[in-house]
């Protein structure tokens, strides 16, 4: 809705003129059609300005929300049968919400966004044969062109807005045929949450939009080839590659005469390829590794096909985290390392402002992103390794009383509420 608003005053020109809007510093300044009326929009619109911050922080929101379903449906095994194709669903809408952000990003045509289009023209003359092709394509033959900001546009505008709308009424569909996945089959829905969440989300929204400054463009002003404004950082979801960007090696590989940039093709295509491939695939890569392991029974007997068949039905109920501390384990690898790669993105300031070395700081995240998910998922399997001990433990001898007794040998021991007593329950 807000999108929808913008849309009435915003003018995705890149041609020349000359700022004479309410914002003093700016008068007289050349600048493009959109910054112009982006800069309109947010100072002569009545409400535009809270319109554009409420925007702005729905798209982090957006990205946000997509990431911890993904997360809540990793840990607790929704991802598996008959909800494989919501998964892939939540799998897409993340990519496709952080180009739905970056996108917009760039559409004001302020210092901030330029800088966004000298790293995609990196990004895409670093890929091998097709790259150069790409650049002309999206920019024409010079650097910025009058090209990008209308194609950005109706990028983001329409291609992505359609399909995150095709893609959410799929799921809409699946979950109304599967039902919502819980951690107890008997536990009834909310249908009232929807609602009450709906609206908490736009309230936050909201205020968020009216105490929280973002996208200040007139304090970054207008875009410029080969400047940037210092500090620029990107927005939050976009942090890890830029962290990625600046703890690779300036590695470069020439094969058959053509050189390869590995310092920019590796962090920004390499590993975000790598990480949603991964996300996409595991579920049949689990199927087949349990299936493999299903196909005997605890005794070591082969299994009948009947008992097969009834292994590969779909599950309804969820995991704890802890009944799977090797899937719980890899969760938290992957969340230290996107973690620390996002972190990795200010070592910069990081550098300045505890009086190190910038060099030292690079040297420690590039340590940290190889040996810190291997700790954490060495941490994270002990911890549910200990948590499987305690309710083993709470089931055999009941939970602890509080009570201390002395033994007929004057020893002193805790008395154990037997599983059986009402106290259990």
């Amino acid at each position: 809705m807000t999108g929808l608003f913008l849309m009435v005053f915003f003018d995705p020109d890149m041609s020349p003129v000359i700022y004479e809007g309410a914002y003093t510093p700016l008068r007289g300044i050349p600048v493009s059609r959109a910054f112009d009326s982006t800069m309109y929009l947010s100072f002569e619109v009545r409400g535009g300005l809270l319109v554009r911050q409420v925007h702005h922080w729905a798209a982090l929101v957006f990205v946000a929300a997509v990431a911890l379903q993904l997360l809540r449906m990793f840990v607790t095994g929704a991802f598996r049968r008959p909800r494989v194709a919501q998964w892939l669903i939540w799998v897409t809408l993340l990519p496709l919400g952080m180009a739905a952000g970056e996108s917009g990003n760039i559409l004001p045509d302020d210092l901030l966004s330029g800088g966004s289009l000298w790293l995609i023209q990196s990004v895409l003359l670093s890929i091998p044969v097709v790259g150069s092709y790409a650049v002309h394509l999206l920019f024409g033959s010079e650097f910025p062109g009058q090209s990008v900001i209308p194609v950005m546009y109706w990028t983001h505008a329409l291609v992505i807005p359609a399909v995150i709308a095709l893609l959410l009424a799929a799921r809409e569909w699946l979950v109304r045929r599967h039902g919502h996945s819980r951690f107890t089959a008997s536990v009834p829905g909310r249908p009232a949450a929807r609602p009450l969440m709906a609206g908490t989300t736009i309230g936050v929204l909201t205020l968020l939009g009216v105490g929280a400054q973002i996208a200040p463009i007139w304090l970054y002003g207008p875009a410029h080839p080969g400047q940037t404004s210092a500090g620029s950082v990107p927005d939050w979801y976009m942090g890890f590659l830029d962290g990625a960007l600046r703890l690779m090696p300036g590695w470069e590989l020439t094969l058959g005469g053509y050189t390869l940039s590995l310092a920019v093709l590796v962090p920004t295509l390499v590993v975000p390829g790598v990480f949603f491939t991964v996300l996409a695939c595991y579920p049949l890569a689990e199927r087949l590794i349990v299936q493999r392991l299903a196909r005997r029974d605890t005794l070591g007997r082969p299994k009948t096909k009947s008992r097969t068949a009834r292994d590969k039905t779909g599950r309804t109920t969820l995991d704890r985290p802890r009944e799977a501390p090797v899937k719980t384990g890899i969760a938290a690898a992957g969340v230290t390392f996107y973690g620390l790669l996002w972190a990795a993105a200010a070592n910069d300031q990081l550098a300045l402002q505890f009086h190190l070395g910038l060099e030292a700081v690079t040297n420690v995240f590039r340590l940290a992103v190889v040996i810190g998910p291997l700790i954490a998922f060495w941490l994270t399997h002990r911890i549910c390794r200990g948590l499987q001990d305690r309710d083993r433990h709470t089931a055999e001898h009941g939970p602890e009383s509080g009570v201390i007794i002395q033994t007929a040998q004057g020893g002193f021991q805790e008395r154990e509420v037997r599983p059986d007593t009402k106290a259990l329950t």
